[in-house]
């Protein structure tokens, strides 16, 4: 957890959601009233979230107790109560809906990662996300993928050198767009790896042809040339699927011996984990 994002994060969030105040909760519980409530799950699956809950609840109120049975990354079921919170009631409906939106989210994630990396067990193959995430909480999607037992890609457009289709069209072939990329990071001084994405296995022989990339992304490939394409890079590369693949075939793809699997459904299609903070 970055720490500087994460309070940057809350912030923005209760600041959004405040306004000028919490005005149904300041009507209708006196001030300084003491309450409970538990975060209680209504659906199996695997938990995440309770960190940055944790967190969220230091930033809104630092004399609230909270006390946790569950942490993250177990699996849950319902009926289970992962936490409780005690303290300020105006402090606790404050952060309700907040850890709630975040922690739905992000176990919805861990649990659609966790099945698809435990689908992906047999095999050497690691399971990565994707920049599609929802603008703003990249970091806390990202984190959830990690908690289900995936691995992050790049963070963003910064931390990696990724070459895809509309790259190479734009700079005039692969062989152009590898060597502008060279180039560039001799030119800043900078130490970034190198991926390009290719479409079929002409694309793939001028990129073995010309060489300087560390990771090859293999897009829309079926399986048989996904296969050749991985006994003709022979280890020489980092190799990674992409463009398709889905939980009822992300074992075929994984059968064919590629090293990385990245699917952009791990963050940009999930359906949250039901839960609720229930005063007790």
């Amino acid at each position: 957890m970055d720490k500087q994002i994460t309070d940057d994060f809350i912030a923005n969030a209760i600041a959004e959601d405040q306004g000028d105040g919490d005005h149904t909760s300041l009507s209708t519980i006196p001030a300084g009233a003491q309450g409970r409530a538990k975060l209680l799950i209504k659906e199996a699956g695997v938990l995440a979230g309770v960190e940055l809950a944790l967190e969220i609840f230091r930033k809104i109120d630092p004399s609230l107790q909270t006390e946790v049975f569950i942490s993250d990354g177990k699996p849950v079921s319902y009926g289970d109560v992962a936490f409780t919170v005690s303290g300020s009631i105006h402090s606790i409906l404050l952060a309700e809906r907040l850890v709630l939106n975040c922690m739905q989210r992000m176990s919805g994630i861990a649990t659609q990662t966790d099945a698809i990396v435990r689908l992906l067990s047999p095999y050497q193959t690691k399971l990565l996300d994707t920049r599609k995430t929802t603008p703003g909480l990249r970091i806390l999607e990202k984190w959830a993928v990690r908690i289900g037992g995936g691995v992050n890609h790049r963070s963003g457009l910064y931390d990696m050198i990724l070459i895809k289709d509309n790259h190479v069209d734009y700079a005039g072939g692969i062989t152009n767009a590898i060597a502008a990329a060279n180039s560039y990071l001799t030119d800043k001084h900078k130490n970034l790896q190198i991926e390009i994405e290719v479409r079929n296995l002409t694309e793939l022989e001028e990129v073995l042809d010309y060489g300087h990339v560390d990771r090859i992304m293999l897009d829309n490939f079926n399986f048989d040339d996904l296969k050749a394409a991985v006994v003709r890079i022979d280890g020489r590369y980092i190799t990674e699927a992409s463009g398709g693949i889905t939980r009822e075939n992300v074992a075929e793809y994984a059968k064919c011996g590629v090293d990385y699997i990245s699917i952009g459904a791990l963050t940009h299609s999930v359906k949250s984990l039901d839960m609720s903070l229930k005063a007790f």
